[in-house]
């Protein structure tokens, strides 16, 4: 029993290496390419502006905005995915370019992360970056009426916080904060989201025969997260499970879209919140990419990427476009392309 405990720590530990560092490296590796480069698309970013005044690097975020501005742009607050363990604004610069490229004016904020800083300092630090933006993205050109909240994984997790927060009036400091700034998401992008932290055995039921470094990673999401907050405080680490529980909300809820691979571990959150969104009427759209594995939209060469931004750019013109309709020719000119 001795030796099967000490190969199991042993597994996760590697596993962890092997998986933080493939997300690592390759968000490094994308940045050399030449087309990442804003300046190729008319984009300028500013880095490392302070949101909350801790002087902490967890506090800072980037602007990134079309270099050619016309009055103001509606904004994307993306809050990146790793788990809430690792990664950072400086791994997703992709998301930023892609978004930024399309019209929007994009804040991509750092928040801190697990297990030095376990639930809920991650949705503490989301609902900050939502009161700053509110506040001062019209010195960077965003309009504050027209917010979309996204993000990929744990960053979906966090933006359907955010969108719970603003439409229930909800007893935790950092929910009241949002909610009394009397803004609602205009759309919220959730991909690939881990929805629930708790109960992490729930994708292993689903599918026993679950790999043991998968079962391990979404372990170590819970442990990291969960292991230090106070069970009947998590309400908000599972916006999942509000979604599907809670009454009606006090305002109503924005449009969701939610794009996923088939061969994502965490399908089935996917699957129920686009459930628990039409037994609400919510407006929403899940898509699913066939064979596609976690965060692969984040690969923009690979056909499926592509094909997500186009699905992705064209709900979000339903509902939060970043320019006119009749504005033709900017559309086709930013068109997600191979950058990575």
């Amino acid at each position: 029993m001795i030796r099967r405990g000490l190969r199991d720590r042993l597994r996760r530990r590697v596993g962890a290496v092997l998986v933080d560092g493939f997300f690592e490296s390759a968000a490094r590796l994308g940045r050399l390419h030449p087309l990442a480069r804003p300046e190729r698309h008319g984009v300028e970013v500013i880095r490392d502006i302070p949101y909350r005044a801790t002087g902490s690097p967890a506090h800072r975020l980037d602007v990134w905005r079309p270099r050619d501005r016309a009055g103001l742009l509606p904004c994307v607050l993306y809050l990146h995915g790793g788990g809430f363990r690792i990664l950072s604004k400086d791994s997703h610069w992709i998301m930023g370019l892609a978004f930024a490229r399309r019209g929007y004016v994009v804040l991509m904020p750092n928040y801190r992360l697990a297990p030095a800083h376990p639930f809920p300092a991650a949705p503490e630090d989301a609902a900050a970056a939502w009161s700053w933006l509110l506040r001062e993205a019209p010195r960077y050109g965003g309009d504050p009426s027209r917010v979309i909240v996204a993000g990929e994984s744990a960053g979906a997790n966090l933006a359907t916080v955010l969108a719970v927060s603003a439409c229930w009036s909800r007893p935790e400091p950092y929910a009241r904060l949002v909610y009394e700034t009397g803004v609602v998401p205009r759309a919220v992008v959730a991909a690939c989201g881990l929805l629930q932290v708790s109960d992490p055995d729930r994708f292993a039921r689903r599918k026993p025969h679950l790999p043991a470094w998968l079962r391990d990673r979404i372990d170590e999401v819970h442990d990291a997260y969960l292991a230090r907050s106070r069970a009947e405080m998590r309400d908000l680490a599972d916006p999942l499970c509000i979604l599907e529980r809670a009454g009606p909300p006090d305002r109503p809820l924005p449009p969701f879209f939610a794009p996923v691979g088939t061969a994502d571990p965490l399908l089935d959150d996917t699957r129920r919140l686009a459930e628990a969104l039409r037994v609400r009427g919510v407006p929403g759209e899940a898509r699913y990419y066939p064979g596609e594995a976690h965060a692969f939209h984040a690969f923009v060469a690979r056909r499926a990427a592509r094909r997500c931004w186009l699905d992705t750019y064209r709900f979000l013109d339903a509902h939060c476009p970043p320019v006119a309709a009749s504005d033709c020719d900017f559309a086709k000119q930013n068109e997600p392309a191979a950058t990575g």
